[in-house]
C-alpha cells in the first residue's frame, strides 16, 4: 500500500466499508453482541465512527442518520424487525469482555 497514492487509498478504504456495511446489512441473523463478543464493534460503533467523522469535518450527520446508513434502514425498524433478547451466554460472554478493559 505504500506506493499507492492517498487519494486512491482513500477510494480502496471506502469501498471496504461500503462493502462491509452491505455484508452486515445482508447478516441480520448476526446479533449486535455477536460482533462485539468476537470483534468488540458492532453496527453501532460504525455508525457512532461514522458521525464522528462527519463531526470531524464539520458535515452535518445525525445519528440517526449515521445509524440508518449502517443498517441500511431506521434503526428502530432493525431492532423491530431483527433484534432478539440476548441469551444468558451472550451476555455473560459481554461482561466479561467489558471487565477485561
Amino acid at each position: 500500500m505504500d506506493r499507492i497514492d492517498d487519494t486512491t487509498r482513500t477510494e480502496l478504504e471506502a469501498a471496504v466499508f461500503r462493502r462491509l456495511v452491505a455484508h452486515l446489512q445482508g447478516r441480520t441473523d448476526v446479533q449486535n453482541i455477536d460482533l462485539m463478543n468476537l470483534a468488540g464493534f458492532c453496527r453501532n460503533c460504525l455508525s457512532n465512527w461514522l458521525k464522528e467523522a462527519a463531526d470531524a469535518r464539520g458535515l452535518p450527520l445525525s445519528k440517526d442518520e449515521s445509524r440508518e446508513h449502517v443498517y441500511g434502514m431506521p434503526y428502530e425498524t432493525w431492532k423491530a424487525q431483527h433484534q432478539r433478547e440476548a441469551s444468558p451466554e451472550q451476555a455473560a460472554a459481554f461482561a466479561a469482555r467489558a471487565e477485561s478493559h
